[in-house]
């Protein structure tokens, strides 16, 4: 969120029954619509994106149910929409600051000057959009929906994953509440999550070692191995002896796994390798 302001508050889990408003049309299927209805889970992205700055960029704006008070912050908006008639129809509906284009936003390609993304992920292409997102530049705070686990696994609640772990030296993430499925028309399978993510001042990581620092995640997370005590040595990231030694300043038992391992000891394991390399 803002580096100055972060509304915590509205970070927080919520079991206030759902206040509805009527979705437009059906969401299409193929492209994974499922419209957010509930007025608080509205207001609650609403108020961390108004504490951000910048344009603003929502992929997937729908009908407009965050769309419409997300214009009311007077910032500039473009929406990134891939169903041509909800696109055009939106854009018909909302004021001079607000663009609304028919787009594939796996397509798009983001500007590298500062702004805000937010979006209520389509579920069935939320990896894809996310991996396209974190290697996007120019972008400074994200406010986002997903699936509860998916965003669950990208604040790294239960464990770390590889993705998470690859982004974590640029970019910290923030579980926000659970959104019930009863929020969404059509209904989903599953509840959501809001999640944020906020891209570092200071990187834990150079950037001119990042294809080869999420080269080492990636080979600590396939390599074979009881516990990274085994695991590091086999991704090549530490010999045997070192592996233990790194652990043991870490504060990790041998048995301990990758998706135990925090974004700073990423970064540390990063730069012991390059030591001992």
């Amino acid at each position: 969120m803002s580096r100055r302001t972060r509304p915590r508050a509205h970070l927080r889990a919520s079991r206030t029954p759902a206040h509805a408003i009527p979705a437009r049309a059906p969401g299409r299927h193929e492209l994974g619509q499922s419209f957010l209805v509930d007025r608080r889970a509205i207001a609650d992205v609403v108020a961390l994106v108004g504490a951000t700055r910048g344009p603003i960029l929502e992929i997937g704006p729908g009908d407009g149910a965050l769309t419409l008070p997300i214009a009311r912050l007077g910032r500039p908006l473009r929406g990134l929409e891939a169903d041509a008639r909800r696109a055009a129809r939106l854009d018909a509906r909302t004021p001079p600051a607000v663009r609304i284009e028919h787009a594939d936003a796996l397509a798009h390609r983001f500007d590298a000057r500062p702004h805000v993304v937010v979006s209520n992920l389509p579920f069935h292409i939320t990896t894809a959009l996310l991996r396209r997102l974190l290697a996007a530049p120019g972008w400074t705070d994200a406010v986002l929906i997903a699936q509860w686990e998916v965003a669950r696994r990208r604040a790294g609640v239960g464990g770390g994953s590889q993705l998470t772990a690859q982004a974590a030296p640029w970019f910290a993430f923030e579980l926000g509440r659970r959104i019930p499925r009863s929020a969404f028309r059509p209904m989903p399978q599953v509840d959501a999550g809001l999640f944020a993510v906020r891209r570092r001042e200071r990187p834990l990581v150079e950037a001119a070692d990042r294809r080869a620092y999420e080269t080492l995640v990636a080979r600590s997370f396939s390599a074979p191995g009881a516990g990274l005590a085994r695991i590091l040595p086999a991704a090549g990231a530490l010999p045997a002896q070192a592996a233990k030694r790194w652990l043991r300043e870490r504060g990790h038992p041998p048995h301990a796994l990758p998706r135990d391992l925090s974004p700073d000891d990423w970064a540390a394991l990063w730069h012991r390798h390059r030591e001992v390399r």
